[in-house]
């Protein structure tokens, strides 16, 4: 969909949380006004304050009211906004979404639904990949029938990895190691995607030891137009989900790196890709790179390239929706210095990074010019099981990645959330580990370090007591506790 206007009026922000603070941020720098959606749980949201307008959506559960595309849709016509963000997540790979979007005559800020819908679906994007002469890893397709799956997989060799077509997050993957656990392995993978999903298909490919996750962030103009802002590295994960990202990747070489890059504007162009997108690899220890998926939306680790490029891919993705070309020649786009984000989520490492619930009753950020933080969090705030247990995104710059480093371990020491268990102690001790910091990583760091990054039984304890001693110390804290409220503050002494 082309716009002549030079950008919109106003656009409606289909997510929440800290993405939805994020665009909404990039909307007020470009003079557009902002539309909030909210669910009558987040009502005194950040994002929702942020807004210029906000309104409530309904559901059986607070998830089920961002997924209802069609509700959605309706609020924008009534708000009169010119166009919707999705963010990630949700809606934003949704292609049925998408169609909606454009049927009801506003612009989706995102790729086609055509291109949504080909790079979606994992076994389509993957034949399409190696059409183009983009390399795939050794893989196996379902046929309907187990023995011969397995026969295939037995060919490919073992390990392989089960994964959903329609996939993402982790889910519906598994590692199979032998030819009698297909079959389960394969139940499961299948189960799970249909569960997630609503498609039980599921395809394997060669899994690879010690991998490491590439990805590049892509720009298309729809017209077989595309340019790319270099690469982030995603290899520290736990569960197949990333919970560290950085850019450029660490001690990837010069040649590789132009490779890879060079791969992602090819499959870009050839899908007449628009919009932003990113490109992820497997990059094998012994240099072999392999498709793994296209990402047709924006990612949670966008702000890493932004650093490093000086770019605002939030604005560039609304510019491109708006219908103007491609801002920059690839020559243009340079890399400077080095950036690492940290996912701060709501989740236990030390008890297998199990989410945690509560409330947020005091945080202090850190403060630097090289320090980014990305949240949509407010004091007081509950921390429910309802959504992703990411709550926040630690960004650092540093002229190099031993500066990077250095400024993301004060940056996790400074800051402060009480009220809920993170993983900010645990992110901390993972960068300052030698492995780390001598770029030594793939995507089983996390469980190959299990025991280095554990946290010993009397730190637990102490980390209790400071939490206790740092949360009666605040101001805040002692106000949200035990302040008592009026009208009861101004009856004075009383009993019940």
């Amino acid at each position: 969909m082309t716009i002549n206007s030079p950008a919109f009026t106003k656009v409606l922000v289909a997510n929440r949380g800290e993405i939805a603070c994020r665009i909404i941020r990039a909307l007020s720098e470009m003079g557009i006004a902002s539309v909030a959606i909210y669910h009558i749980s987040e009502r005194r949201a950040r994002h929702v304050t942020m807004a210029d307008e906000a309104f409530e959506i309904s559901g059986d559960t607070p998830v089920a009211a961002h997924l209802d595309g069609e509700q959605i849709v309706a609020l924008a016509v009534q708000s009169e906004a010119a166009a919707i963000h999705p963010g990630y997540g949700f809606l934003s790979e949704n292609a049925g979404f998408a169609r909606r979007v454009l049927a009801a005559k506003l612009a989706f800020i995102g790729p086609d639904p055509e291109t949504i819908e080909l790079m979606g679906d994992k076994i389509a994007s993957r034949q399409f990949a190696a059409t183009h002469g983009i390399p795939v890893a050794p893989s196996v397709m379902p046929t309907g029938d187990l023995a011969a799956f397995t026969a295939a997989a037995e060919k490919i060799g073992f390990p392989i990895l089960i994964k959903a077509s329609a996939g993402g997050g982790g889910k519906g993957m598994s590692i199979v190691r032998s030819a009698a656990e297909v079959a389960d392995r394969a139940a499961i993978a299948a189960s799970e995607a249909e569960r997630y999903f609503s498609d039980n298909r599921i395809y394997a490919e060669r899994y690879i030891d010690q991998p490491r996750h590439i990805e590049v962030q892509v720009f298309g103009d729809g017209e077989g137009g595309a340019l790319h802002l270099y690469e982030r590295e995603c290899s520290i994960q736990r569960r197949f989900q990333k919970i560290v990202e950085e850019a450029p990747a660490a001690n990837l070489p010069e040649s590789l790196r132009a490779e890879i890059c060079d791969a992602a504007v090819r499959l870009t162009k050839a899908a007449r890709y628009r919009n932003a997108g990113t490109v992820e690899f497997i990059l094998a220890p012994d240099g072999s790179f392999y498709f793994l998926e296209m990402n047709t939306r924006l990612q949670v680790e966008h702000p890493v390239t932004e650093a490093v490029t000086g770019l605002d891919l939030v604005q560039m993705q609304i510019m491109a929706a708006a219908g103007h070309p491609l801002p920059l020649k690839q020559e243009d786009i340079t890399v400077s210095g080095h950036a690492i984000e940290c996912r701060i989520c709501a989740e236990d490492p030390e008890q297998d990074f199990f989410p945690e619930t509560g409330a947020v009753l005091a945080m202090t950020p850190p403060h630097s010019s090289r320090i980014r933080l990305d949240h949509g969090l407010a004091e007081g705030q509950a921390v429910t099981s309802n959504f992703d247990s990411m709550l926040a995104k630690l960004i650092t710059h540093g002229d190099s990645r031993e500066a990077a480093i250095e400024l993301s371990i004060a940056a996790l020491q400074e800051l402060t959330l009480l009220g809920v268990v993170t993983n900010i102690d645990y992110l901390a001790r993972l960068i300052d580990h030698p492995d780390f910091r001598a770029g030594r990583i793939h995507t089983g760091f996390v469980t190959e370090h299990a025991a280095d990054l554990a946290l010993p039984s009397a730190a637990l304890e102490d980390r209790d007591a400071a939490i206790i001693a740092a949360a009666l110390s605040s101001r805040e804290f002692r106000a949200l506790a035990f302040d008592i409220p009026e009208p009861y503050a101004s009856i004075g002494g009383w009993r019940n």
